[in-house]
């Protein structure tokens, strides 16, 4: 019988919290994973814990994941950790998780620490809808995917969350504030530490701020989405750069009748069905 593959969220900064699931489950299983076997020694020996670790991270992700599959088909359970927070996200075991279900291994996630999520409700920001981009790619190493990313977020309306180093935090604030504008956030950092901080600004304040002071810690980016009365503004106002009549033809090129033509047309810019008519009749 093929064993499992066990999702261990660890703390991502205060030991205590730890869930009982996740200490007894890396207890049990045969094998941990652990992205830096260095970091995960020391919290395995925190809390007294001897099972055996191998390295899994995203040097080694494909071939290693290939292994550990072998390992569970074999009949062992495997524990998946990462440095820090829950496993698969922004984190090279989403690739794990991937070839199991391929293999058709069970895969089981403890729930815990996330360390985009504490910020989120931490934030102020709205949390109903949002939306989760990890790291942005490398400003030097992959400009083209970076811009592509953050074009696709201009128009974006929910909450943004995002991750990012401390030595690429002011690069990160210029890029977002050059495709974004100005948007309120709140930057958190240490979190769950003594030192915790979230500090709700605006992206140019932010920018304002790391100029004499100098970035620490790993940071999570919480950033307004663009609000959907200022999208529909700026519709109407791409709209109203078109004449009237080239906007209805819009429309009726489409096999839209007349009067259904001219309530879109209405609503589009913001007016009266009769502005519209008087308009086409001048």
């Amino acid at each position: 019988m093929a064993g499992k593959l066990f999702l261990c969220a660890t703390p991502i900064g205060n030991l205590e919290d730890m869930t009982f699931r996740v200490l007894e489950t890396l207890k049990s299983v045969d094998l941990i994973a652990a992205e830096d076997t260095r970091n995960s020694i020391k919290l395995l020996s925190h809390f007294d814990i001897h099972t055996e670790m191998t390295s899994y991270h995203e040097y080694n992700k494909y071939d290693k994941a290939q292994f550990l599959i072998g390992k569970m088909q074999e009949g062992l359970n495997v524990a998946l950790i990462t440095d820090a927070g829950t496993p698969a996200i922004s984190d090279p075991g989403e690739v794990l998780v991937a070839e199991c279900r391929g293999a058709g291994i069970v895969v089981t996630s403890l729930p815990g620490p996330a360390a985009c999520i504490t910020a989120l409700t931490l934030s102020g920001l709205p949390t109903r809808r949002f939306c989760f981009e990890g790291f942005l790619p490398s400003a030097s190493g992959d400009k083209k995917g970076r811009n592509r990313i953050l074009e696709d977020l201009v128009d974006e309306s929910r909450t943004i969350i995002i991750y990012e180093a401390p030595h690429h935090l002011r690069a990160a604030l210029d890029d977002l504030y050059g495709f974004l504008g100005e948007r309120r956030l709140s930057i958190c950092r240490e979190l769950t530490k003594k030192f915790e901080e979230v500090r709700p600004t605006t992206l140019s304040e932010a920018i304002s701020f790391y100029k004499d002071n100098e970035p620490r810690g790993e940071y999570v980016l919480v950033i307004e989405g663009k609000s959907l009365s200022e999208q529909d503004e700026e519709k109407r106002h791409l709209w109203h750069e078109m004449s009237i009549e080239d906007h209805m033809k819009f429309y009726e090129d489409q096999g839209i009748d007349r009067k259904e033509a001219m309530k879109r047309v209405a609503k589009d810019r913001g007016v009266g069905k009769r502005d519209v008519y008087n308009a086409l009749l001048k």
